[in-house]
């Protein structure tokens, strides 16, 4: 279906990595010609030669076997390089092998810190200290052969030309987790060691249905617009860019014939947010309100752009903190709704309650209308197009984890169902649950895609997946949710703002830099190459807290708190928020 990248672009996929005393060698062993890709230790700065260095009988470098170059980091004073170093193949996408990350290792690239100040050795200590949260990024997944960040619409529609560039070339950059990270092997053009990484989830199983053997797979690509953890995370930035926002997609083939349905999940698409401060559940706070109606328009018009015609499906409640959010999205939809942009509110607390999910079947008759004419996209044996998907469901709730896994896997059966009719596999009266085993590898297919997600974004697996593993509320599910819950509560609170501190750094979100008289500093990076410069406090403080002016620029240093530490940046609107001190 999907041609392969021109052979002169192919990425190596297994690479020797030499650890010299004064640089980094790797070398392609995969049986390429190409050739090896030396970095300093230094500066980082990199250049190809063409044959391993000679070894010193003294100093015997370190050899380790790598499967892929991430990308470069750069901080203070040093650089950071980012590699692979083990890998697990975790199934194939349209016949091509899909590998998950299984271990990731920084190498510092950082020599230079020997001749810089005190303060800048502390402060990349600091820095770089948030890279070991980055090792442990889960959920991380590539191909040497294929563009996972598509899919298999967007594949099969790319044009001829497109096909032959390298993947990174045609990687959509929403999807590509070390967008940020290459930039500095693009521009060496080293194009073989230019390896695209998705963050989401990959799942895959096989069921028979009489004598066939039905493959399904489920994709999520997380995008990296506004990526976080959730409760530092919230809503969406003045460009319409969401938390949260995760294309997944359920692919299935059947002698010969390829299906595939996208859905999309999002936060609501305007500015607000939900300050930790130590309750259990902090209140949401609109933030900007008279902007909402430009964002959200912002919103929509981007997935209108990108998947045709829009329904947004809102399960939050009618009542309390969430009917406020509620209210405002509703409100802010008005401006946009039209033939090709719909909203629709569905009550998911008050009509399904905590244990009558099957209640969902009134959502369903709600928007049926809109998935049968909006189809899907369907190739017959010769990979032709019979049908194409001509729109898309948005469904959030709060988190947009788990009462959206649960509606999106009940449209995802749907749609699936829909499918083999169509090629004719299923009758009229038949569907999923008629088929036991196809049934439950289904569930589990959904139960997994489900955990996968809310783990990169809470910390946790889902909850009420549950009703999604086996159908069925259960005591032991409640009690599980239950768990979970105050482990996301413990890590909103003390984990998750190093973790945040991590993510920006990788996504270029902050790029710190040094100024003309030697104080550290980062900048805030926006999206398309547009950003604007703060004080490095000022900045952290008015980002997380989001309601205070505060800056070392009008603070003397020996005037900050103690509590004013840079290891974990965002957790200071934490301790600021449960000191009691008045900013």
């Amino acid at each position: 279906m999907m041609e392969k990248a021109d052979p002169s672009q192919k990425l190596y996929t297994r690479m020797r990595l030499w650890e010299y005393p004064d640089q980094y060698v790797i070398e392609p062993i995969d049986g390429s010609s190409g050739s090896c890709l030396a970095i300093s230790r230094g500066d980082g700065s990199m250049n190809l030669i063409d044959d391993i260095p000679q070894c010193s009988s003294l100093r015997v470098p370190k050899i380790r076997t790598i499967f892929g170059v991430v990308g470069m980091l750069k901080l203070l004073a040093g650089s950071y390089l980012l590699v692979i170093t083990e890998r697990e193949c975790f199934g194939s996408y349209l016949g091509h092998p899909i590998f998950k990350v299984s271990s990731l290792k920084v190498f510092p690239c950082d020599h230079s810190l020997n001749s810089s100040p005190a303060e800048q050795k502390k402060m990349e200590t600091e820095f770089s200290g948030l890279l070991n949260v980055a090792e442990r990024t889960p959920g991380l997944y590539f191909s040497y052969d294929v563009n996972i960040t598509l899919s298999a619409q967007r594949l099969h529609d790319l044009g001829d030309e497109s096909k032959l560039l390298p993947l990174w070339r045609q990687a959509d950059p929403r999807f590509l987790w070390n967008n940020y990270m290459l930039e500095v092997l693009i521009d060496n053009k080293l194009d073989p060691y230019l390896l695209p990484v998705v963050q989401g989830s990959f799942q895959n199983f096989q069921a028979a249905i009489g004598k066939d053997i039905i493959d399904v797979t489920l994709i999520a690509r997380r995008c990296t617009r506004r990526t976080g953890t959730r409760m530092w995370r919230r809503g969406s930035d003045s460009d319409g860019y969401v938390a949260n926002f995760v294309e997944s997609e359920q692919i299935m083939q059947l002698n010969g014939h390829v299906a595939s349905f996208v859905q999309v999940r999002g936060s609501m698409p305007f500015l607000w947010d939900q300050i930790v401060d130590l309750t259990y559940k902090p209140k949401f706070e609109i933030v900007r309100p008279e902007e909402a109606p430009r964002v959200v328009e912002r919103h929509f018009l981007d997935l209108r752009k990108k998947y045709g015609n829009v329904i947004a499906v809102d399960l939050v409640n009618k009542h309390g903190g969430e009917g406020r959010l509620s209210e405002k999205f509703s409100t802010a939809m008005q401006h946009v709704a039209s033939d090709d942009v719909r909203y629709l509110h569905f009550d998911f607390h008050r009509i399904c309650g905590h244990v009558h999910f099957e209640r969902l079947s009134i959502l369903y008759d709600q928007i049926e209308d809109f998935l049968i004419k909006n189809r899907y996209l369907l190739l017959n044996e010769k990979g032709e197009k019979i049908e194409g998907q001509l729109g898309v469901v948005r469904t959030n709730c709060i988190d947009c984890l788990d009462r959206t896994n649960v509606t999106q896997s009940m449209i995802g059966r749907k749609m699936l169902e829909y499918q083999l009719r169509r090629i004719g596999i299923f009758d009229a009266e038949e569907n999923i649950s008629t088929h036991p085993n196809f049934d439950e590898s289904f569930k589990i297919l959904w139960a997994n895609h489900g955990d996968d997600i809310s783990i990169q974004y809470s910390g946790t697996p889902a909850l009420k997946g549950d009703f999604v593993r086996c159908g069925q509320r259960t005591i032991q599910g409640i009690l599980k949710d239950g768990c979970n819950a105050l482990v996301r509560y413990y890590l909103n609170n003390f984990c998750d703002g190093t973790k945040q501190d991590a993510i920006d750094l990788l996504q270029g979100h902050y790029i710190v830099s040094v100024s003309r008289d030697m104080t550290p500093s980062i900048s805030k990076r926006r999206p398309r190459g547009c950003s604007s410069r703060y004080d490095l406090w000022h900045l952290l403080l008015f980002n997380y807290v989001g309601k205070h002016e505060f800056g070392y620029s009008c603070i003397r240093e020996d005037q900050w708190p103690d509590f004013l530490q840079p290891a974990s940046f965002a957790q200071t609107s934490v301790l600021i928020l449960g000191s009691g001190w008045n900013i």
